[in-house]
């Protein structure tokens, strides 16, 4: 069993791989980058529909999910995200993802929707601002008196 200490920090390296991956997706479609959109190294077109859009979604809802900014909201936004991806592109010419080369958007579907449902782990700027919020305000420093 793991130590119940370590479910944080896991946690959160499993949402900041998941969320690089994301981001390299998006960077590889919108910038050409990285091998571009589908190893052809060009970029998709500026504002087509979907695939620009979902690369943009994969580009910002991935650089939030990887440093924990906003995870919960940008990670159900990745979530719907690939289900929508998986049953307009993928479904409808086979059942299952093994067969449809669904795989991956069926894994991101998932993988961000758990994010989504336990949060981003210890290791999150969502984290250190909700520890900064519950932190007791330290007392202003009395003023130095001066002589008279």
């Amino acid at each position: 069993m793991i130590p119940a200490q370590l479910s944080g920090p896991v946690l959160s390296l499993y949402r900041v791989v998941v969320g690089a991956l994301f981001l390299c997706h998006g960077a590889a479609s919108i910038f050409g980058v990285l091998g571009g959109n589908r190893g052809s190294g060009a970029a998709v077109p500026f504002a087509t529909w979907p695939g620009w859009w979902a690369a943009l979604i994969q580009l910002v809802c991935g650089a939030l999910v990887l440093v924990g900014l906003l995870t919960r909201p940008a990670a159900l936004l990745a979530s719907g995200s690939m289900a929508y991806a998986y049953f307009t592109v993928h479904q409808p010419h086979q059942l299952l993802p093994i067969q449809n080369g669904g795989e991956l958007a069926a894994l991101f579907c998932w993988s961000f929707l758990l994010v989504a449902v336990l949060g981003p782990g210890s290791w999150a700027l969502d984290s250190a601002l909700a520890r900064r919020r519950a932190a007791p305000a330290e007392p202003a420093p009395a003023p130095a008196s001066v002589p008279v």
